[in-house]
């Protein structure tokens, strides 16, 4: 997919990288990538892959822009308080680049939902912060066979993961899924939410500025990605460390015996939002 004068001066700074090059610009114009979430997380990553230049730019969310976003989800502007974050999102992103193609998805992601929005883009992000989403986006794109970058925040910690569980390692080894790394969500209520514990905001900026530096490896393809190691980091301490975790035989989504096959396991639980 060729680029216009107009983008080879925009991304200069990218194609001048051996890295990345017209050859990977050019692959990022041609992606697609959907964001779950538009909120702490997804709006630095949202900005990011704007400016990167990706090609389309999926956000699913049905959340509406409230004050206390303001502390980090920096997709939002005062003036977006009181309106959906899709529709905020979408101006904040055609500043930037006019470029990228939005598309809207003002939805919560749902078992009945999910399998065609992953289906329909190349990578997924997920910046959602409630476990039920997490965990229907991560057996989505493990069934669909779609790479999944994924993070999440606490107060002053954050992980980060890139999964590609339809794929094998060079041993022929599956890569693991997010079930190898945590089977089974913790008991409701026993985490805090952001609004019962709180959250650094600037946190929310560095993590979803390294989620899209992921997206961006996904797709143009250089150095070591996160796929088998999750990045822990402590912005208490500036701590970060890295942990590598293997396929389990025993997962229930890519194991010698699965037992998840689609996604009705999770039609019994109610959807929860994204944002």
């Amino acid at each position: 997919m060729p680029l216009s004068p107009d983008e080879v001066e925009r991304y200069a700074r990218h194609i001048v990288l051996r890295e990345i090059g017209g050859p990977g610009q050019q692959k990022l114009k041609a992606a697609r990538v959907l964001l779950v979430g538009a909120g702490g997380l997804g709006s630095p990553l949202a900005l990011y892959l704007a400016a990167a230049g990706v090609g389309t730019i999926g956000v699913v969310d049905d959340d509406m822009v409230s004050l206390s976003n303001l502390q980090r989800q920096v997709l939002h502007a005062t003036g977006a308080v009181g309106r959906p974050k899709i529709d905020s999102a979408a101006e904040a992103l055609a500043r930037i680049n006019p470029h990228v193609v939005f598309e809207g998805h003002p939805q919560r992601l749902t078992a009945e939902n999910a399998m065609e929005l992953v289906a329909a883009y190349d990578v997924i992000a997920d910046g959602s912060d409630n476990f039920a989403t997490r965990y229907l986006v991560a057996d989505a794109c493990a069934l669909a066979g779609r790479p999944l970058v994924t993070a999440s925040l606490g107060t002053f910690d954050a992980t980060l993961t890139t999964i590609r569980a339809h794929e094998r390692q060079p041993d022929g080894t599956p890569n693991p899924t997010w079930r190898c790394l945590f089977p089974e969500p913790p008991p409701p209520g026993t985490v805090p939410s952001c609004a019962e514990a709180g959250v650094l905001g600037a946190l929310a900026g560095m993590i979803g500025s390294m989620m899209a530096i992921e997206v961006v490896r996904e797709i143009v393809g250089f150095g070591q990605g996160l796929v088998g190691r999750l990045l822990v980091v402590d912005a208490r301490d500036m701590r970060f460390e890295t942990l590598t975790y293997e396929w389990d035989p025993e997962n229930p989504v890519t194991g010698r015996a699965p037992t998840i096959r689609d996604l009705s396991v999770h039609a019994r639980r109610a959807p929860a939002p994204v944002g």
